[in-house]
């Protein structure tokens, strides 16, 4: 039976009463329902709201009687009849209309399966789920965020596939694992260190965005991408997201670092810099102290070979100051699609750039469906905060940039609304991963708080490593205060956002993603996941099964990071926990907690304690072993080789290496 295809947003049908035409309102002709222009019809229950479909011929009469009133024109073969034609039909031929329209079968209004509605991903960075409102925080001030959980969907069990940046975005883009694409470390660098580096998302991976510009939307990213820039050349932009399915790009092709920020402690390889600059230290000290010999004459060298051996310390020094000496200027950029438009960065603008640039891709595409993936730069260190937000907050700097954050998402927010958006847009809210427990300073915590969960950024198995906010809104589509506790991972988003456009999931390849529309709506009782494997690069840390018939959440660590010191909750003296090697414990047998019954991971189970205990070892064991033989070898996006920094290929506005422009007005290109 086919329906009424619809690329347009009505108000709210009970079946009582006339429907509640709202500010998103909008209407579009279709030539499948011949007579009448399709409409997305929605009705309310109890607990908010669903798509609508008429079961009775009474109910089917009023919605053809609401599409009859309500449609500005519509088409039948070649004559186009307008509204004000059709306020003078006579009460006998809307009558017929009436009729005709129930005995069409091709009539039968499909709700929100049929409509493509515009979709707003928003994702903050570093951000931890004990801070938002609707979360539980009631010392920080999100009432933005908290208003988009009231008006919607709240997932309390949303899952990063990754707790760092770089491959939980690669995993969130593509729906799969990063140790897939090979965005996952396999020893040594977790995530990508420069823009001049040649790793980066591959280019036979399709993200969500390229699908949905195959169906006809505009794909947008606003802020940070930190998926690569270049293969090869300068300007080759393999990695770049045009060149993977956005169609328009303003941002940060990086993510920030205390280096953006002058006069901040370095971050990008701190430790390995600290390294070199005290071997330079050492060999300068050593040429001078052979200079000072041989001209007392205590050492008997050549002049030619004092110099021979300065120059090797200057090409030495050279080397590795090009690049950790001007951190700053080779990372901290914005792009606009391809081209630089401000290096280095000024940070006190970027926040308000970023913010007009969303809100004016909104408005140049409000005519037509549209993906927007808003990826903040928003709370990551150096939380660089505006004045106008800073010391309003309990929390010191860190609790600035949160409610700075929030106040920008209520104004993308308030930008749906008064474009007449809100109720034609699914938009969705979350963090790439935990909070930063690590990040501090002499004024105090510079990182997230992760609420009752055990570990933060960096850990792959412990809960506040990779438990996120999750929320989702669409009007009239999912039900408004609705919370669900089933597990979710952000990989879902990639199926979730392909079936919303109406395209299709590759079918060439593993996906680790389930539609979350089944759960949000309530059509299932349970998320699609019976278990979900938690990777620290390439070691797998932790599983977890959702036993459905038993009603238990099971979480097995077969690798736990060492806190340091020991018992403080973090590893305080790096900058994350390590993955592998000293730092971790390995467990034999692995520990197993009830996250259904201790969600803190604050009490192991064991043998004595757990009748089920060798039961979930084993079947946890076995789902390990099966999704272990769905892994293939990949090329490894962070190698020494890929990671290290170019100079052939740094991005660059001007000419190399006198890289410097800035941008002399906010403007946006169509």
């Amino acid at each position: 039976m086919v329906g009424c295809r619809t690329r347009a947003q009505s108000g709210n049908v009970d079946g009582t009463g006339d429907p509640a035409e709202g500010p998103g309102t909008r209407y579009s002709r279709d030539q499948s329902c011949p007579g009448l222009a399709s409409l997305r019809v929605t009705g309310r229950r109890e607990q908010g709201v669903r798509p609508f479909r008429s079961k009775s011929l009474y109910a089917r009469a009023r919605l053809c009687a609401v599409a009859a009133r309500r449609q500005p024109a519509y088409q039948t073969g070649a004559v186009t009849v307008r509204s004000e034609q059709l306020r003078g039909i006579s009460r006998n031929s809307l009558s017929v209309l009436l009729v005709v329209c129930l005995l069409l079968t091709t009539c039968e209004l499909k709700a929100a399966s049929a409509f493509k509605p515009n979709i707003l991903l928003i994702m903050a960075d570093d951000l931890g789920i004990g801070d938002l409102g609707c979360y539980g925080n009631d010392t920080l001030r999100t009432p933005n965020i908290d208003r988009l959980a009231a008006e919607g969907v709240r997932l309390t069990q949303h899952l990063a596939a990754a707790p760092l940046c770089t491959p939980s975005r690669a995993a969130f883009l593509t729906g799969r694992h990063s140790l897939r694409s090979g965005m996952e470390a396999t020893d040594g660098y977790r995530a990508l260190q420069w823009n001049a580096g040649s790793g980066g998302l591959p280019e036979n991976e399709t993200t969500f965005a390229r699908i949905l510009q195959r169906e006809g939307y505009a794909t947008g990213l606003i802020g940070k991408w930190h998926q690569g820039v270049n293969c090869e050349t300068r300007t080759d932009h393999c990695h770049h997201p045009l060149n993977h399915g956005f169609d328009y790009f303003y941002g940060m092709p990086f993510t920030l670092v205390n280096d953006c920020h002058p006069g901040r402690l370095p971050e990008v390889d701190a430790s390995l810099r600290a390294q070199l600059g005290h071997y330079t230290q050492l060999m300068v000290l050593g040429i001078l102290t052979l200079a000072a010999g041989r001209t007392c004459g205590f050492i008997s060298v050549s002049w030619k070979a004092v110099l021979g051996l300065a120059c090797l310390v200057a090409l030495f020094f050279i080397s590795w100051y090009s690049s950790f000496g001007f951190v700053g200027r080779w990372n901290c950029i914005l792009m606009r699609n391809h081209d630089v438009t401000e290096q280095p960065m000024v940070l006190e603008r970027t926040a308000s750039r970023l913010l007009k640039e969303a809100i004016s891709y909104i408005e140049r595409n409000k005519d037509r469906p549209f993906l927007l993936f808003v990826s903040l730069l928003h709370v990551h260190i150096p939380l660089v905060t505006t004045k106008e937000f800073l010391g309003k907050s309990q929390h010191g700097l860190y609790g600035d940039n949160v409610e700075e954050m929030d106040w920008l998402i209520g104004r993308i927010l308030n930008a749906l609304e008064e474009h007449g958006l809100t109720n034609t847009t699914f938009t969705y809210f979350t963090s790439d991963h935990g909070g930063h427990l690590e990040a501090r300073s002499e004024h105090g915590q510079l990182g997230g708080w992760n609420g009752i969960y055990r570990g933060g950024k960096g850990m792959g198995g412990w809960e506040g490593g990779i438990r996120v906010p999750g929320v989702v809104r669409w009007p009239g589509v999912l039900p408004a205060g609705r919370v669900i506790q089933e597990p979710t991972s952000l990989m879902d988003v990639f199926p979730t956002v392909v079936q919303l456009a109406g395209g299709q999931v590759p079918q060439d390849r593993v996906m680790d993603g389930h539609s979350l529309l089944p759960l949000l709506q309530g059509a299932a009782e349970h998320s699609a996941h019976d278990f979900l494997f938690h990777y620290c690069g390439k070691y797998l840390h932790a599983a977890r099964w959702h036993d459905k018939r038993g009603g238990r959440l099971w979480k097995v660590h077969y690798m736990t990071p060492r806190f340091h010191p020991e018992g403080a909750g973090a590893c305080y003296g790096r900058g994350v926990c390590p993955c592998s090697g000293d730092g971790v414990t390995q467990h034999s047998p692995p520990l197993l907690f009830d996250l259904s019954r201790d969600p803190s991971e604050a009490r192991p189970l064991s043998p004595g304690t757990e009748p089920l205990f060798e039961a979930v070892i084993a079947t946890v064991g076995e789902a390990v072993r099966n999704h272990r033989k769905t892994l293939s070898s990949v090329p490894q996006q962070f190698s020494l080789s890929n990671i290290l920094w170019k100079p052939w290929l740094q991005p660059c506005c001007g000419t190399f290496p006198f890289c410097s422009c800035s941008e002399d007005g906010d403007h946006s290109e169509t």
